[in-house]
């Protein structure tokens, strides 16, 4: 009597094999699915920080601009256009011209050189109304910024920066002896506080701060 042969192994059929590709292949997909969402996540995440600490940074600026304001007589201490903030400020040194503007989707810092003579002064604040795109000292400071308002707070309330302020009276130039006394030139009060609104891709940004007493 022959020996008796065992059955062949049960194997698997065309179809069981593509049904367990097919799951394999929607595993896969799922899989890659989780990781790509990390990875975007991951990287909005480091975006959204990084925009903040420059954010801080440049608004760290702004506050330091406007905390070291010059209250000379030889230009304005503080002028909005409605395009451009010009302030004069103290330095190490001496006194400069600081320009603040949004244009070009981005946020502007320009600065002039430090100095102590009052005609180059007066030459800065001048240079501050002409600015080209690529003016020397001038810094894309912040991109996105799409516009910008500022506020002067006066008296009890804020107001459109643009409108006129009260006058306090300054000593000017010595008058000739036949005039008598001094020279008393107006200008307009400082405000007590600056208002700043800029519009981002995210949102308005508003950001308010007191300015030191004259």
């Amino acid at each position: 009597m022959p020996p008796m042969r065992r059955p062949p192994p049960p194997g698997f059929t065309l179809v069981e094999l593509l049904v367990a590709l097919f799951i394999m292949a929607v595993l896969a997909g799922l899989a890659w699915q989780g990781v790509d969402g990390m990875l975007r996540t991951r990287t909005a995440t480091q975006e959204s920080i990084d925009r903040s600490a420059r954010e801080a940074t440049v608004l760290g600026q702004w506050e330091q601009d406007l905390n070291a304001l010059y209250g000379g007589d030889t230009v304005p201490p503080l002028q909005f256009d409605g395009r451009t903030l010009r302030l004069t400020r103290s330095a190490i040194g001496g006194v400069q011209v600081v320009a603040w503007a949004v244009h070009d989707g981005a946020w502007w810092r320009w600065a002039g050189p430090v100095t102590t003579r009052t005609a180059e002064l007066q030459q800065q604040w001048l240079a501050s109304q002409q600015l080209l795109a690529n003016a020397p000292g001038q810094l894309r400071a912040l991109d996105g910024a799409q516009q910008w308002q500022i506020y002067f707070f006066r008296g009890n309330g804020w107001s459109n920066a643009q409108s006129s302020g009260d006058l306090v009276a300054t000593p000017g130039p010595a008058p000739p002896a036949s005039a008598g006394g001094a020279v008393i030139a107006p200008r307009e009060a400082l405000p007590t506080a600056v208002r700043l609104v800029l519009t981002l891709p995210q949102g308005a940004l508003t950001r308010d701060l007191a300015l030191p007493m004259p």
